[in-house]
């Protein structure tokens, strides 16, 4: 993996990274954006091999017996999230940088897996109250889905440290700009 590097972004769900992830692909055109492949269904107008490449399980676990995946997660019971290597493969040996927008261990595993060609960035939100508020204002999960996103939050916020960089998401638009001056001196190095 010589031409490109990895810029991986983490967090609990609805603290903002694929927001900023989203700004970074507008304003750094080197960059190119890591599809993941899930097994959960498609949300709002979320298109098939443009968000992400919505899998059954069964095909799914196929791909994991295959080792498809360079990381791969049962994030939520049944739920699984994951990056095929031919992702990665077909971006980096394009000579791009692969911008990846994951969950929090798929985010260190690769981070270890990369180690040296990665940037491992922690999208923190400003407390847990204010990520209760934004994803239950998503209006997009059940309650009981909403519960175990509450659960998994509070556990994920603990594995910040671990991350090369955390940019604490008070307000968005400090949080764009401080990312793209990261990411844009990571390349340039």
């Amino acid at each position: 993996m010589q031409n490109g590097k990895l810029i991986i972004f983490s967090a609990p769900s609805g603290a903002g990274k694929t927001t900023i992830v989203h700004h970074l692909l507008r304003k750094i055109p080197e960059l190119e954006f890591s599809i993941s492949a899930t097994t959960r269904k498609a949300r709002g107008d979320e298109q098939h091999g443009k968000d992400y490449y919505f899998l059954s399980l069964e095909e799914f676990l196929h791909r994991i017996a295959k080792k498809q995946f360079v990381e791969f997660e049962e994030v939520y019971t049944g739920t699984y999230y994951g990056t095929l290597r031919s992702e990665v493969e077909r971006v980096i040996n394009d000579g791009k940088n692969l911008i990846l927008d994951i969950d929090v261990e798929g985010g260190l595993h690769l981070k270890r897996k990369y180690d040296g060609q990665a940037l491992a960035i922690f999208v923190q939100p400003p407390s847990l109250e204010v990520l209760i508020e934004r994803l239950t204002g998503r209006g997009t999960d059940s309650a009981e889905k909403l519960k175990e996103r509450f659960i998994k939050a509070e556990k994920e916020l603990n594995y910040a440290p671990q991350f090369d960089i955390i940019i604490k998401n008070y307000d968005l638009e400090t949080a764009c700009a401080e990312a793209e001056e990261l990411v844009t001196n990571f390349l340039s190095q």
